[in-house]
């Protein structure tokens, strides 16, 4: 019998295979890695038909109905992380294919936010830049004080509680809103409930985003809402790219109607080279890594138990 073949997606870095232990499966898989992410379901299929197991980077291939129709051989997707909301589970249950998430540890999305807060609103990447090119100018932005401010945030789960914390500790007035956040839950998270997306918008001077992406919170920030923002605030997204309407944003940052954008994340990723964003001086750009960390693997998307309990069930037929 052939041995199965496993395929690890997307890892942009090359470091999959160096970043768990791979030795349970020594000699029982064919591994193949593929560093590039592909987004026409056509070129995808062609590529992944051949595996019956795929270890998924986070959600930057996504799998569709469609796409797991297409794919007759698939019997398993580890993927970092506990879920992966680029994944119908539903339907690969329904299809038999088993779909495994792993732990990790840390705090990485946290870190980031604070990390992108601060560089954005500091103007760090411009400043750098400005080092490092030997502009003769040896100071050229006015960076936002913190103390005193308000920062708005849309959203108020476990990750927004957390950036509320620590916001205090730079005597940030803190304010929330989403479509279901209540008074309640607001004051347990130390946050000032907001009733209206409007009114926080108004009130802020750093806005930053924490909601799930869904069909009711797609585009949530629309052209009309981020021309309420002070033409001196800020918009923080360590979300999802499409809770912003990208071109709207992209227009207010040409047209400067406020004052930066820190992102982490876009509507297609990895972001094109072509891209209006990459080119604006105003916005602080990291490419996802909001997740990233040397400690996100946990047992890693190659989850060698779960991978090796496909194996087995593979060669008894199942």
């Amino acid at each position: 019998m052939s041995l199965p073949r496993v395929a690890i997606l997307d890892d942009y870095q090359g470091i999959a295979l160096t970043c768990a232990d791979w030795s349970p499966l020594k000699d029982r898989v064919i591994i193949d890695v593929f560093r590039d992410t592909l987004h026409d379901e056509d070129a995808l299929v062609k590529r992944l038909e051949p595996y019956e197991i795929i270890c998924a980077m986070r959600e930057r291939t996504k799998f569709s109905k469609t796409l797991l129709d297409r794919l007759p051989n698939l019997k398993l997707i580890a993927t970092t992380g506990p879920y992966n909301r680029g994944i119908d589970a539903a339907y690969a249950k329904e299809k038999g294919i088993f779909v495994s998430g792993t732990g990790g540890a840390g705090n990485a999305t946290l870190e980031h936010i604070w990390a992108l807060l601060l560089a954005t609103v500091r103007w760090l990447a411009v400043e750098d830049q400005n080092v490092k090119s030997g502009n003769p100018q040896w100071q050229s932005t006015l960076p936002l004080g913190l103390t005193g401010r308000t920062l708005g945030l849309i959203g108020v789960g476990r990750l927004g509680a957390q950036t509320a914390r620590i916001a205090k500790a730079f005597d940030l007035k803190v304010i929330g809103w989403s479509p279901n956040l209540t008074p309640e839950r607001a004051e347990a998270a130390g946050v000032e409930y907001v009733s209206t997306k409007e009114e926080l918008l108004r009130r802020s001077d750093i806005v930053s985003l924490h909601l799930v992406l869904s069909e009711s919170t797609r585009h949530i920030l629309k052209k009309e809402d981020l021309a309420l923002l002070k033409p001196t605030a800020f918009l923080i997204n360590t979300s999802r790219g499409p809770l912003v309407d990208e071109g709207a944003l992209v227009e207010a940052l040409e047209k400067k109607t406020f004052a930066g954008a820190g992102l982490d994340v876009f509507d297609v990723e990895p972001l094109p080279l072509d891209h209006p964003l990459r080119r604006l001086k105003n916005v602080t750009l990291s490419p996802h890594t909001g997740y990233l960390t040397d400690t996100m693997f946990g047992v890693s998307c190659s989850d060698s138990r779960a991978l090796a309990r496909a194996v087995q069930r593979r060669n008894k037929g199942s």
